[in-house]
């Protein structure tokens, strides 16, 4: 799945359980190659955690990473539960990319279509797809890791134009075993691209990746599940 600057694989995140992350300081990927493989694990489960962080908070996951910031530092000014919405819902467009022109009271009919999706999908599969639009620093950030009950089996969506690419994924385990992590980095490539999401607009971005998802999940697990993006 991709960072907020280019899509590529995001690393998939231990940060979905219900249990923290160790404390460790963080070592550059050379230096861990030279450690024991439980090392490298408690390392690569400590990148993990952080990842979640960084996408919902709208900022650079990698760039957190390399300069060493704590996960306190990725809360700070990007926690904002004020910007929830009063009732459940899977997708929250603080953006307002899906209901632009729309009286705000109303729900749009895309984000209408898309909860329906979400909806059917989550019945269909088990799996749980949210939605989130913002322009950091706009942006409820971590608050919607409890407000949507993330866990093993949701994908999360950030939908952000800042850094160029438009689509920011960020999947539970489950989701890792039955979905190729190459996917997600094609699901960006397509349909995140500045070219796309600036001619086509940035509601055709996220509904083309919603559709190319539930495609995706539906398919039956095997080699060639997820093999196309469509």
């Amino acid at each position: 799945m991709g960072f907020l600057l280019q899509p590529f694989p995001l690393p998939f995140p231990a940060a979905l359980s219900t249990t923290k992350a160790p404390k460790r300081t963080f070592s550059p990927p050379i230096a861990a190659w030279n450690t024991k493989p439980s090392n490298f694990k408690n390392w690569a489960h400590d990148f993990r955690s952080k990842s979640l962080k960084f996408v919902l908070a709208g900022t650079v996951a990698l760039g957190m990473s390399l300069s060493g910031l704590s996960a306190a530092d990725a809360k700070v000014g990007v926690n904002k539960p004020e910007l929830l919405p009063k009732e459940f819902s899977p997708v929250i467009d603080v953006a307002g990319f899906l209901s632009a022109g729309q009286v705000s009271v109303i729900p749009c009919c895309k984000e209408k279509r898309l909860c329906q999706e979400i909806a059917d999908l989550e019945k269909d599969t088990g799996f749980k797809l949210r939605i989130l639009s913002q322009n950091y620093p706009d942006t409820p950030g971590l608050a919607v890791k409890d407000f949507w009950e993330v866990d093993d089996r949701t994908i999360v969506f950030v939908a952000d134009p800042t850094f160029g690419n438009i689509l920011n994924f960020n999947v539970g385990a489950s989701v890792d075993l039955d979905v190729p992590r190459s996917f997600w980095s094609r699901l960006s490539g397509k349909y995140g691209n500045m070219f796309y999401w600036k001619e086509k607009g940035e509601d055709a971005s996220i509904e083309a990746a919603v559709m190319a998802i539930s495609n995706c999940l539906r398919d039956p697990v095997g080699p060639n599940n997820c093999s196309d993006v469509k």
